[in-house]
């Protein structure tokens, strides 16, 4: 037989605070706006009560404002609705990428005709680009080769990027690393095409 253990109190899980919704709204007076339009500057307590009324919440909408500003809303949609805002801004946020780009000593024009292309669509998108000369064998030797190549690689790319700083040479490499300018508009990244063909039309008897 165990000896009789002492009884607790159900664990109670901590609820969610709403924050600046209802009596979580530490003011003491607000401007409350109402779902037919009218704007009243009311106790916070009373404003509470008159959106109680409407069946709605209020919920603090502008807490700098002076008195703070607070809305008669439905508190799910006005969740859903800064989820929406939030989920727009990151869509529309661009996130700076740093492209690589790999070059010989003796690249040839295609080969760096072909990367040069790449490079400047790279900037336009708003990315930076890193152009690395890689040295192999006694390439290593002929240095100034890869400075060459990499500042004529910065000078075909003066109209749409920067440098930042000069040619550095790290172990067998060099490289450089150009930042889109400023005044040149970000262009949009192509859609991806789809792996899936389109299904074909049905076709009339």
């Amino acid at each position: 037989m165990y000896p009789n253990r002492p009884s607790f109190p159900p664990r109670r899980l901590p609820q969610k605070i709403r924050e600046n919704v209802n009596e979580a709204i530490r003011a003491k007076e607000v401007r409350a706006v109402f779902p037919d339009g009218s704007v009243e500057v009311l106790p916070t307590a009373v404003a509470i009560r008159r959106a109680k009324e409407l069946a709605l919440d209020l919920i603090l909408v502008s807490p700098t404002a002076d008195p703070p500003v607070a809305k008669a809303m439905d508190y799910g949609q006005w969740q859903y609705e800064q989820k929406k805002k939030s989920h727009e801004a990151k869509k529309k946020q661009h996130v700076i990428q740093v492209k690589e780009l790999k070059f010989r000593p003796n690249t040839d024009d295609h080969d760096y005709d072909f990367k040069k292309n790449h490079a400047i669509r790279f900037l336009k998108e708003g990315n930076r680009v890193k152009a690395i000369v890689q040295f192999r064998g006694r390439e290593i030797a002929h240095t100034d080769l890869g400075r060459q190549l990499l500042l004529r690689f910065a000078n075909d790319l003066a109209s749409v990027g920067a440098v930042e700083g000069s040619p550095r040479l790290e172990g067998r490499n060099a490289h450089i690393i150009i930042s889109p300018k400023k005044d040149v508009p970000v262009a949009a990244k192509p859609k991806e095409k789809s792996d899936h063909p389109s299904a074909p039309a049905p076709t009339s008897n």
